[in-house]
């Protein structure tokens, strides 16, 4: 049997990137992530030809990913909420050139500094884009250490294989929140060669530009259309978990941390005869929207709860296609939401 460690979140995901066999790092340090950025100072230091920086800015350490990545090497960068907003240019700009590397969102609350506590408020930015131009990333939502720890490593395999961006999209409470993991053994031979893009690897084939644009609109017309069928391609990566979905009164629809807390809400409704169901976004990007239309040809009743405004409710609204009402609960700020206020708002939309 597997060892299982008693790890905290951010600590966690550090382990699970270098599982993965990530050796370049470059970051810097905010709350609720800084555990992170201490965790791989720590565990990279110690590797032969593996490096980590503390860059003196996000704006610096997202660019150092970008030169790493062109150069062939897993790497990964760090932050929270309003860090990443200072990395969107970069981001964008690793995008177009093609390039794979993992970006970790561990969210507080906003918007501008906000407050150092659990929040949801960034699902837009993650799965919208978030900088400028046609450009998605692949987005993940753990909802427990172990996710953290193996969508981490998934995170990895889907940036390679897409040659994309992967977010790992978190908050603060999974962050904080310490569980026991198990990590799989990991062989670098896994990792898919990179000698037919990588710059260093050009011998017999045409030199690769990094810094992809073009001043005839048509010409990068061709290059946004080319990353277009590349996200399409992605939908054949979408995962999800159902819980307690036949015949349900009502479904909630839930990521991270807010999903998990919606489990123990279901039990609770058990107790007094309210059947409800749970479909849970793992892939935020690409989007589950399928099992959530199919679902509504059964189910009247829809209710999504963040830790925002509402944001996911606009996708969950695009796949029910007006078949269901979809209602939303959420609160925002850094305030985690209740199994108790979860049901409260069921009952009342049972009536």
């Amino acid at each position: 049997m597997e060892e299982r460690l008693l790890m905290k979140g951010n600590e966690a995901i550090g382990e699970a990137a270098i599982h993965a066999g990530c050796r370049y790092y470059f970051g810097y340090p905010i709350t609720p992530q800084s555990e992170l950025i201490a965790y791989m100072a720590k565990r990279l230091l110690k590797i032969e030809g593996a490096t980590f920086l503390q860059a003196e800015s996000e704006i610096s350490a997202i660019n150092m990913v970008y030169g790493a990545a062109a150069a062939g090497g897993r790497v990964m960068t760090s932050s929270s909420s309003p860090g990443i907003s200072l990395k969107q240019e970069g981001i964008s700009y690793i995008a177009c050139a093609e390039l794979p590397c993992v970006v970790v969102n561990v969210m507080r609350g906003g918007p501008g500094l906000g407050s150092i506590q659990p929040a949801q408020g960034d699902y837009f930015q993650a799965t919208k884009g978030g900088g400028h131009g046609d450009y998605r990333l692949i987005v993940l939502a753990p909802s427990s250490v172990q996710e953290l720890v193996d969508l981490t490593i998934k995170a990895f395999d889907l940036a390679d294989k897409y040659r994309n961006p992967a977010m790992l999209l978190a908050d603060g409470l999974l962050g904080q929140m310490m569980e026991p993991v198990q990590f799989k053994e990991f062989d670098e031979k896994s990792i898919p060669s990179k000698e037919s893009w990588a710059l260093g690897s050009s011998k017999g084939r045409e030199p690769r530009r990094i810094v992809p644009f073009d001043l005839d609109p048509v010409e990068l017309e061709k290059i946004v259309n080319r990353l277009k069928q590349k996200y399409q391609d992605m939908q054949k990566e979408v995962e999800y978990e159902l819980v307690n979905i036949d015949n349900p009164d009502i479904v909630i629809v839930a990521y991270g941390s807010i999903a998990r807390i919606a489990k123990t809400t279901i039990q609770m409704a058990k107790k007094e005869g309210i059947n409800i169901g749970l479909i849970r976004p793992i892939t935020l990007f690409p989007f589950p929207y399928k099992v959530i239309e199919d679902t509504a040809d059964n189910v009247d009743k829809f209710l999504v709860t963040e830790m925002s405004l509402g944001q996911m409710i606009e996708d969950v609204k695009i796949a029910v296609k007006g078949k269901a009402e979809v209602s939303f609960y959420g609160r925002t700020g850094g305030v985690v939401i209740s199994p108790v206020e979860i049901l409260e708002e069921v009952k009342r939309l049972l009536k």
